[in-house]
């Protein structure tokens, strides 16, 4: 598996659900679009939130950053694209949105999960070898 493997897109139009009164999405939905995107990439790797905990393992979230560059709007189609860029000590996603029609970037994020054992409920300083599996990469 390469690293171009390691990434995800998905493409939808912003609901009027998600706008505010000035038909601009309100920030607080940002991170559904990413959980998205996060979700088709683990997915891909055949190690999403269902595989991971009969893995044993819970991949909390525990720092996210945004920034906002350009605002979103009601109707407008957008791509978000999620990619793994560190894996060794935790699972560090970056996300970028662009306009569809443009592929003007409207904003870019990144996402750090770290591993925690279910069991015994410890987190995890290394990322278990179950991720270093699903990655292709290789471990000792």
């Amino acid at each position: 598996m390469s690293n171009s493997d390691w990434t995800a897109e998905v493409t939808f139009d912003i609901p009027f659900h998600d706008v505010d009164l000035m038909g601009i999405v309100w920030h607080g939905h940002y991170a559904k679009y990413f959980e998205v995107a996060r979700s088709k990439l683990l997915g891909g790797l055949d190690y999403d939130y269902r595989q991971m905990k009969a893995s044993g393992y819970a991949w909390p979230v525990i720092e996210m950053r945004i920034r906002y560059a350009q605002p979103m709007r009601f109707e407008q189609r957008v791509i978000v694209q999620a990619r793994i860029i560190e894996y060794e000590s935790r699972l560090r996603i970056a996300y970028e949105i662009r306009d569809a029609e443009s592929g003007r970037r409207l904003t870019r994020a990144h996402t750090d999960q770290v591993a925690l054992d279910m069991e015994g409920g410890e987190m995890c300083f290394a990322s278990p070898p179950v991720l270093l599996e699903k990655l292709g990469v290789a471990h000792s």
